[in-house]
């Protein structure tokens, strides 16, 4: 599943490719924003752990993990 993390006054944003659940993830954002921690931990598919202030989150998008498909039809004359 991708998580895209939007940091305030940051132009890019972070990308997180996670096996979490959406349920999961939301909770730990809430919990987070909600001031239980000052520090928003996810871990991405590959074990690593990344690690964002609170006070910065501009935003959280949770993603699907259904990938979107590029295709080419042929004209039919």
């Amino acid at each position: 599943m991708e998580v895209r993390i939007g940091i305030q006054h940051v132009s890019r944003e972070i990308v997180i490719e996670t096996e979490a659940k959406p349920e999961e993830i939301e909770q730990a954002v809430a919990a987070a924003i909600e001031g239980a921690q000052p520090l928003l931990s996810l871990e991405d598919r590959r074990g690593k752990k990344i690690v964002v202030p609170v006070a910065s989150i501009g935003y959280v998008e949770i993603g699907s993990d259904t990938k979107q498909t590029v295709g080419f039809a042929a004209a039919v004359a």
